[in-house]
Formats: C-alpha cells, sequence, structure tokens
C-alpha cells in the first residue's frame, strides 16, 4: 500500500464532476420555483 502525502492526489475529474452536479442541482431547483409560481397563478 502506498503512502498517503496530503494535497497529492489529482482531483480535476471530481472538481469537474461536482460543478457539474452544483448546475444541475441549480437548474432543478429554478425549474421547480417557476413550476410552483406557474401553478400559484394558474389556480388564481
Amino acid at each position: 500500500m502506498a503512502e498517503y502525502k496530503p494535497g497529492s492526489m489529482d482531483i480535476r475529474v471530481q472538481e469537474k464532476t461536482f460543478a457539474g452536479f452544483m448546475r444541475m442541482t441549480t437548474w432543478g431547483a429554478v425549474i421547480s420555483i417557476c413550476v410552483l409560481i406557474f401553478l400559484a397563478l394558474a389556480n388564481g
């Protein structure tokens, strides 16, 4: 087993995946809020 050295791991792939996850989560929240506003206005 290799010895662990803090800060030596390449985390570019993980950062890119997390950025995509956050982008998708943000868009999902915005769409959900828009749908709720539309439903509130449509039911008048």
